[in-house]
């Protein structure tokens, strides 16, 4: 297995001493998170535990960890009133609609965000990225140069390719937004993007999609999606229809492909910007930040199920191929 990983500008984050915040043995920090899937689930949120330890942080010592979670975003702001109500330090939102939700709950709390998938600044979350005022900051997922990124993808894959369904749904308020980077994209390209909403009966958007000539599918990213992922990859053999995500884990689980940046390295910064606001510094001068780390994952099990040949120069693209 061939392995390589994308990298911007901006370098990784090491391994540092105890921090000064850490040191203060006679305090407990309390850390609010709120998220849209169980504190079990999350492999992001076991690395951000992992990353608070390196910097001197330990459950029961020094830090208290309060977790509250919904994977329905209409219980999200009486969570997020909730975790206000138990006077935390800080609040780490999963995604920006826990954000907004963490923001409207809490005007004086610091908010860290792991991922916005939309423009924060557009979205009224942040002044700008370089100095996001008020009280929340955090990491972008650069969402929609990604949608570019991987319509170039599935048309490497497939030669000639004319159709392709994007994959959204309604109950995600970035969706619309990123459904006209999606277009434009694809207009750029050659390609018909096709909108498939897919948020209440997935099987019956499959059934859509084989109606109008698609030849494969862009999955946008959304907490409704990552649940049934695994469905999602079942739905791609069943209907014979490659489909790119940007869902960790989506290879793996029998989709085709997965690119986006690395969430486990978003949830691993997440936890230094939490130290940094703990030892006094304001979310309001921490910049929001780019991913450092893109991960390619291909299954070529699914590549032959499909009838498809990847060339190796994509193999070689790979962070993780799965044979």
């Amino acid at each position: 297995m061939r392995r390589r990983e994308f990298i911007l500008a901006l370098g990784g984050v090491a391994t540092s001493p105890l921090s000064a915040a850490a040191q203060q043995s006679h305090r407990v920090w309390r850390i609010g998170v709120l998220h849209f899937i169980p504190e079990q689930a999350s492999p992001g949120f076991t690395a951000f535990r992992k990353r608070l330890g390196e910097l001197g942080y330990v459950v029961g010592q020094n830090i208290a960890i309060e977790y509250r979670w919904s994977d329905q975003a209409q219980r999200l702001p009486a969570l997020a009133v909730e975790l206000a109500g138990l006077r935390t330090d800080v609040i780490v939102a999963g995604e920006d609609t826990a954000a907004l939700a963490a923001k409207q709950a809490a005007k004086d709390i610091p908010i860290v965000t792991v991922v916005f998938n939309s423009d924060p600044v557009t979205a009224g979350l942040a002044n700008s990225l370089r100095r996001p005022g008020g009280n929340l900051t955090g990491i972008s997922i650069l969402a929609p140069e990604m949608a570019a990124k991987r319509l170039e993808l599935l048309r490497e894959i497939i030669p000639g390719l004319t159709r392709v369904a994007v994959l959204w749904s309604r109950q995600d308020t970035n969706h619309p937004a990123l459904l006209r980077e999606t277009d434009q994209a694809a207009r750029h390209l050659g390609v018909a993007a096709v909108p498939v909403e897919g948020s209440e009966d997935i099987e019956d958007a499959f059934q859509r999609i084989g109606k109008e000539r698609i030849e494969a599918i862009n999955m946008l990213v959304s907490p409704q999606f990552f649940r049934i992922r695994a469905k999602i990859a079942e739905l791609g053999l069943k209907y014979r229809l490659p489909i790119i995500g940007g869902e960790d884990g989506f290879a793996r689980l029998g989709g085709l492909l997965n690119y986006g940046p690395s969430l486990i390295d978003n949830w691993r910064q997440a936890a230094v910007y939490v130290d940094k606001i703990l030892n006094g510094e304001k979310p309001a001068d921490l910049p929001i930040s780019q991913p450092t780390k893109f991960d390619l994952a291909i299954n070529l099990e699914t590549a032959k199920a499909l009838g498809l040949t990847l060339s190796p120069n994509l193999l070689a693209l790979a962070s993780e191929v799965i044979e």
